[in-house]
């Protein structure tokens, strides 16, 4: 069931983040308040629905749903429950909605904590956000599910590539990712 929820919530992101793109850009091109703050709204929304859907990927690991492809193909039961969280981006897909799940918290924060930017430099902002987002959650959803089902489940998965079961490389996509991601603000 997490991986359903997870692709609905994707899904409802990517039209959110459709909404980001466009309103509040034509908000500030117009002047229109409604509009650019509706671009705030949407850019919120779209991070806890992300959010929703990275917890249930995570979710899928740490119970060891082999039903879902990727957890089938980078988890192991036997695996510490430490690796088994990161394996969550232990691959393309998971790498992908790391990716998406950090872009996202960067627009909400430029929603939520830049009040103290002029209205109209926000909304561009978040414009530009929403057009990343959308670029990355069409890519996430259309050619790289992570959410993608296996029937009939298999009894146990294989394990997460052995080189990135290190407490460093644990660490590295987050931290990494923290930075690439912050230049689009």
């Amino acid at each position: 069931m997490s991986a359903e929820v997870g692709q609905f919530a994707l899904i409802l992101a990517l039209l959110l983040a459709l909404v980001q793109s466009a309103a509040p850009l034509v908000g500030a091109a117009r002047g229109d308040g409604v509009l650019m703050a509706l671009g705030r709204q949407a850019a919120l929304l779209q991070a806890i629905f992300v959010t929703l859907a990275f917890g249930c990927l995570v979710y899928a690991y740490l119970t060891c749903d082999f039903s879902v492809a990727l957890v089938a193909q980078h988890s192991h039961t036997t695996q510490p429950a430490a690796y088994r969280f990161a394996a969550s981006w232990g691959s393309h897909e998971g790498s992908m909605l790391l990716w998406v799940l950090i872009l996202a918290i960067y627009g909400a924060g430029v929603a939520f904590f830049g009040g103290t930017l002029r209205a109209t430099l926000q909304a561009r902002v978040l414009g530009v956000q929403g057009i990343l987002g959308v670029a990355f959650l069409a890519f996430l959803i259309f050619t790289s599910n992570p959410f993608l089902r296996l029937s009939p489940a298999p009894i146990e998965g294989t394990e997460l590539n052995p080189l990135l079961q290190d407490p460093g490389l644990v660490m590295h996509p987050p931290l990494l990712y923290l930075g690439y991601v912050g230049f689009s603000v």
